[in-house]
């Protein structure tokens, strides 16, 4: 195995167990961050001005980037693994009331995700990673609200809050895509 294999390996792993670590954090938030946490309502956070979402978007909008470079670094197969498991560590770990909208929503959104990063991420890295997160987050949080509370109320919020995350990691997307062609590491 080169030098090159290893690092795409080592890197694949990281991302997974980012990934992984991003389900628990996001319905950990749901329920103990916010800046109003409602009796018998997700805590909520500012995402724009006048607009709040529930604080576990922060987690699921890094999840759909970091889903795109498991798949980048260790393969499609793996990709469609971490979904799989993410989907059961989402139902284990959301309180009850909210298992079955978490793990449908994250099972559906990521392999949205996964279905729309695929064709795109050889050629048109940056791209990829914007258009698969922002179909993933708009089924997650149609998914996720309509099955936790029967309501569409905080869509707005949920979509500009994981679409923020997402923002904020495109610059890391380019310097990752820099650095790769620099070291010729190519897509696994």
């Amino acid at each position: 195995m080169s030098e090159n294999e290893r690092r795409r390996r080592r890197e694949g792993i990281i991302f997974l167990v980012g990934f992984g670590l991003c389900i628990p954090a996001a319905n950990w938030f749901i329920g103990n961050v916010g800046t109003v946490c409602p009796p018998d309502s997700p805590c909520l956070i500012p995402v724009a001005p006048g607009v709040m979402a529930p604080s576990g978007v922060v987690m699921i909008g890094l999840a759909f980037v970091l889903r795109d470079l498991v798949q980048r670094r260790v393969g499609v197969r793996w990709a469609a693994v971490a979904v799989a498991l993410g989907a059961g560590l989402s139902a284990f770990f959301a309180p009850p009331a909210l298992v079955l909208a978490s793990g449908m929503a994250f099972l559906f959104s990521e392999t949205a995700d996964l279905a729309v990063y695929t064709p795109l991420q050889r050629r048109r890295l940056l791209l990829a990673v914007f258009a698969s997160s922002v179909v993933g987050l708009v089924v997650d949080s149609i998914l996720f609200l309509y099955l936790a509370f029967g309501s569409l109320e905080f869509l707005p919020g949920q979509v500009i809050g994981k679409a923020g995350m997402v923002v904020l990691t495109l610059p890391f997307i380019v310097l990752l895509r820099r650095r790769d062609e620099r070291l010729g590491l190519t897509a696994a």
